[in-house]
């Protein structure tokens, strides 16, 4: 294994090479809002949970489900949409 080949990929030695050079104030508060981000993205996955839980114990809709003919995305024309009767029928 010692034949003078580099165990660490290319972007693993920048990584390091980058680390090297940065105070180390830098490498925690970098370490820190990258622990802030993911303790913060837990907290926003167990609210979106818990507000689904509770909508479905109180009874109420989770996802509101919007009537026939409006929508959004790929599938919602629009004024492009094919024109319609009154009573729903295409013209």
């Amino acid at each position: 294994m010692a034949m003078g080949t580099p165990l660490a990929s290319g972007k693993g030695e920048i990584f390091e090479f980058a680390l090297k050079f940065t105070p180390q104030w830098v490498q925690i508060t970098v370490l820190c809002l990258v622990l802030l981000a993911v303790v913060a993205n837990w907290v926003v996955k167990g609210k979106r949970k818990l507000d689904q839980r509770r909508a479905r114990r109180s009874g109420q809709p989770v996802h509101v489900v919007l009537p026939h003919g409006q929508g959004r995305g790929a599938d919602y024309l629009g004024p492009y949409a094919p024109q319609r009767d009154a009573d729903g029928t295409p013209r």
